[in-house]
């Protein structure tokens, strides 16, 4: 970490200096953030950019946080690398045994992710740098409600005062206090990136997001994955339309689905594992993946001495401005719990940041969009089907299928979808449903319609490129257009 990045007094402090000054230094900030991440970075940028001094606290080793370094981007490349080196996506047009490479190695996948983790924190870094804004590596604590202790690891602790402080710690991966990881057979979804070669079997415990994206992965590399989920189905938040159409593709990739399954041991057998479910089922594998859900990095945070607590998953509770119970204390990211997303995460880190300084700004929107890096990709904005069957909400349903687009030949992608919830009195969208190649860019379109209050039959009459996937929007917007005006006829 250059000395530039730190203020004199803290480079003093840190590195070099009599013990003394390292052990007594006071640096005063009006804003200091815990973390690193998609929150911390932009609420230390935004505070910079109002004007205030601003600090940053994370280990050296983590700087961009969770996500920069174990989680979105690693994982999000790893996809990229699965899709190209396997040539997944060209098997339609060149045939089923297609391979851009023929033994693909956790080398070839790791060269990809290493080189992309480090562009993205040299950005991170320039952006700090560039807004002024001090980096303090080592790990923080509240010492008192306003005083944050940083221990850079060598026994020195730097004693640094704010009058604002936002934690952006972000999470790690939940492990069952009855699981024996050992990081190279039983492992979490940071385990991932160590892996030493790609396992030829693989069970994943739990059918969320993390552990359906990493399922899909594996099976588009050849491994014979099982997934194993204690609910009856998979992504209960999403369109079950949709999630019946991954769920098909990922059988079509060999996977194995085991729900209303609970796992009642994980026993090691040389090298590899078997898996013994509560149903009497034992799976053998020789990588097994728990994915049980995130636990919140605040343990060591000391919240006590800053009058907080956070409940038994790490979660702190916060207000709609993100202040915690303690007036001067904010908290943003997945360390607040849903929707976890770094898309919100950097939302909630700039509004967090404005209310801390004082500044007027708006509410985050209501409509966020999510999306599930799953091969295909899931993605969606607005309610589903069964949200609004629920509501007793009436809708129509309009759709797109990629493979009658002429996109969606050019590209091979003949299973891909848009669907369109649309209401029959207002002629609102009320949702997007995407499954298949863009879906997580497609999606947007959707949601600035549904945003700025669009009509579907905004969507009727744009011109739309071609050919392109976005024109799936107009032929999905004719068909629920064609579906009403039947209806019309039928009962005017």
């Amino acid at each position: 970490m250059p000395d530039s990045f730190l203020s004199k007094e803290a480079a003093r402090a840190l590195w070099g200096t009599p013990a003394a000054v390292t052990l007594e230094a006071v640096s005063d900030y009006d804003v200091l953030v815990l973390g690193s991440g998609p929150g911390g970075q932009r609420a230390a940028i935004a505070a910079a950019k109002l004007g205030r001094r601003v600090a940053i606290v994370d280990r050296r080793a983590m700087l961009g946080g969770v996500c920069i370094n174990t989680g979105t981007i690693p994982s999000k490349t790893l996809r990229e690398a699965v899709l190209y080196l396997t040539g997944l996506n060209q098997r339609e047009l060149y045939g089923q045994s297609y391979r851009v490479k023929e033994e693909i190695t956790v080398a070839d996948l790791g060269l990809r992710t290493q080189h992309v983790i480090g562009r993205e924190v040299d950005v991170v870094r320039n952006q700090l740098a560039r807004n002024h804004v001090t980096v303090l590596p080592g790990h923080g604590r509240f010492l008192e409600p306003a005083v944050i202790g940083v221990d850079n690891g060598d026994g020195r602790e730097l004693k640094v005062t704010a009058d604002k402080i936002v934690i952006a710690t972000g999470t790690r991966p939940a492990r069952p206090g009855t699981v024996e990881f050992d990081d190279s057979t039983v492992i979490d979804s940071d385990g991932i990136v160590h892996l030493e070669r790609i396992p030829e079997t693989m069970v994943v415990v739990g059918a969320g997001v993390i552990g359906i994206e990493y399922a899909s992965m594996f099976a588009a590399l050849g491994t014979k994955v099982t997934v194993i989920e204690r609910r009856e189905r998979m992504l209960e938040f999403a369109d079950l339309e949709i999630v019946e159409a991954l769920k098909y593709h990922l059988r079509d990739l060999a996977v194995t689905f085991r729900f209303r399954e609970t796992v009642a041991a994980v026993e090691r057998h040389g090298g590899g594992a078997v898996t013994v479910l509560e149903s009497g089922k034992r799976i053998p594998a020789d990588t097994v993946m728990y994915s049980a859900g995130r636990q919140g990095m605040t343990d060591a945070l000391g919240l006590e001495a800053a009058g907080l607590t956070a409940d038994h998953r790490g979660r702190i509770k916060v207000d709609a401005s993100y202040r915690t119970g303690a007036g001067h204390v904010y908290a943003v990211g997945d360390v607040i719990g849903f929707p976890s997303l770094a898309a919100t995460s950097m939302e909630q880190g700039r509004l967090a940041a404005h209310h801390a300084c004082g500044e007027p700004v708006a509410e985050i929107h209501e409509l966020q969009p999510i999306g599930i890096y799953t091969i295909p990709e899931i993605s969606f904005v607005g309610r589903t089907e069964d949200a609004l069957t629920e509501a007793k909400v009436p809708f129509e349903v309009g759709v797109s299928r990629y493979r009658e687009l002429a996109r969606g030949q050019i590209i091979g992608d003949s299973y891909g979808m848009l669907k369109l919830l649309v209401s029959p009195d207002t002629r609102e969208l009320l949702g997007v449903h995407v499954f298949g190649t863009g879906a997580t860019e497609l999606v947007h379109i959707g949601q600035t319609v549904m945003g700025l209050g669009g009509t579907v039959d905004y969507l009727v009459n744009a011109v739309f490129n071609y050919p392109t996937l976005a024109e799936s929007y107009k032929v999905a917007a004719l068909d629920a257009m064609n579906k009403m005006r039947h209806i019309a006829r039928l009962t005017g």
